[in-house]
């Protein structure tokens, strides 16, 4: 057995695992640039972290902590560099990655000098050790956090977990490091293998409390998009009843207003009976423009888009067989056409030429499913990312969700939702199977 006597980790070595904690945040992400570009960047990288951290060997001990800021300043902006997110979450990913890799080195220079005492000099043995060490490590943690980072890596992170998220890595990296700076101290170590334990074991402590600080962010992000959502499916419920109660006034006005037509028909001078009633007529003639599809849900909703699309001079035309959305919720068909036609008039309310202003609806029978088709003119380009539709607005972080509202009521129905652009034409077509009423 060895002496405990443990030589200080390998600046090489050091650099290398901070880059390989890089890699766990920037390998699940969607990437900023194409791959060959993505490879030049990381290969740079890691060039600049080596040869930053050997020359930085020697430094006094005042300059430690600047250098270690630098460090994880350059872990940040390479993971932002990489990957399409804010800078807020790269840093928020570079704060978990600083500690990842103080474990890293770490544990692999513990375990080694530990038990090979003989690979402090066998070259090969100790860089055989290090490439397998590193790489167990790297595919652990990578498996792990995997699970729980977003496909678009965007946490939108808030100060609060922000901060917190700070705080969590400076106090790891400070008790961890303690140590090394000073022994006069309750919690430092006196001996170097005693230093290595305190280290690997907090940094550990310190992985664990940031990793279920992530799976907390993440909940805490679906859960708000998911209220969203309902809160979506709520204001198209609310919007249904207020609907209804409008047009049921609007019945009775045209029913009154029928009855006065009646009596005005008596008066005795034509000329001029006529070209009141005619005014008359055209006035209260838009209000009957309800629909008749079988399904009092539906006219509602349909009823109310139409109105506003006249009002708006928007072309709108339905051919709607409304028995067949029997078997569906009230909330659900409110959601559904609630926010496909109010995607589409605020789609067509852009276009100046009214001409132009076109929307049209389809409900209809294929075969065993339910077809919903809404299709309006657009002009100007749509922005896909991973084949979904981005929003056009400028605050995207609270748009949106009236497609993801759409998906989500139709996969309660095992239902598919697809989009297609073709010719300055938008396709939103919904397919869900039949069921009995």
């Amino acid at each position: 057995m060895m002496e405990h006597i443990m030589p200080d980790i390998p600046r090489i070595y050091t650099a290398v695992a901070e880059w390989m904690a890089c890699m766990l945040f920037i390998l699940p992400v969607k990437k900023r640039f194409q791959k060959w570009q993505t490879a030049g960047i990381m290969a740079a990288v890691l060039l600049i972290q080596s040869v930053f951290l050997v020359m930085t060997d020697d430094i006094k001990i005042y300059f430690w902590i600047p250098c270690m800021i630098v460090a994880v300043f350059l872990m940040i902006v390479f993971i932002y560099s990489c990957c399409e997110i804010t800078f807020t979450d790269a840093a928020y990913f570079g704060m978990i990655a600083f500690v990842v890799a103080e474990f890293m080195a770490s544990f692999e220079w513990q375990v080694v000098c530990y038990f090979f005492d003989e690979a402090m000099t066998n070259w090969w043995l100790c860089r055989g050790l290090f490439v397998l060490i590193y790489g167990a490590i790297a595919l652990i943690l990578y498996k792990i956090l995997r699970v729980h980072m977003p496909k678009d890596g965007k946490m939108n992170i808030s100060h609060r977990e922000y901060i917190s998220a700070g705080l969590i890595a400076v106090a790891v990296f400070a008790v961890s490091n303690m140590s090394f700076l000073t022994e006069n101290t309750p919690f430092s170590g006196r001996y170097s293998f005693e230093i290595g334990n305190i280290r690997t074991l907090v940094d550990l402590g310190g992985i664990a409390i940031l990793y279920a600080h992530l799976i907390q962010c993440r909940e805490l992000r679906v859960r708000k998009e998911l209220e969203s959502v309902q809160n979506v499916l709520q204001n198209q419920y609310v919007q249904y009843k207020q609907s209804r109660e409008s047009i049921e006034l609007i019945n009775y006005k045209y029913h009154d207003l029928k009855h006065q037509i009646a009596f005005l028909r008596s008066e005795d001078d034509p000329k001029k009976r006529e070209e009141y009633l005619n005014r008359m007529e055209d006035e209260i003639r838009q209000y009957e423009a309800q629909n008749k599809t079988g399904n009092k849900v539906l006219d509602t909703v349909l009823t109310t888009k139409s109105l506003y699309c006249a009002k708006h001079g928007i072309t709108f035309t339905c051919v709607a067989d409304g028995t067949l959305l029997n078997f569906m919720d009230v909330m659900d068909i409110c959601s559904i056409f609630g926010n496909a036609l109010d995607n589409a008039i605020e789609c067509e309310l852009k276009i100046p030429d009214k001409e132009k202003r076109l929307l049209h609806v389809t409900v209809s029978k294929q075969k065993n499913f339910l077809l919903l088709r809404f299709e309006n003119y657009y002009e100007g380009n749509l922005e896909y990312q991973e084949g979904k539709l981005v929003t056009t607005k400028k605050e995207k972080e609270y748009h949106g969700y009236g497609l993801k509202s759409i998906r989500y009521t139709v996969n309660k129905y095992d239902g598919a939702v697809s989009i297609d652009t073709k010719e300055n034409w938008f396709d939103l077509k919904i397919l869900i199977p039949m069921r009995e009423n």
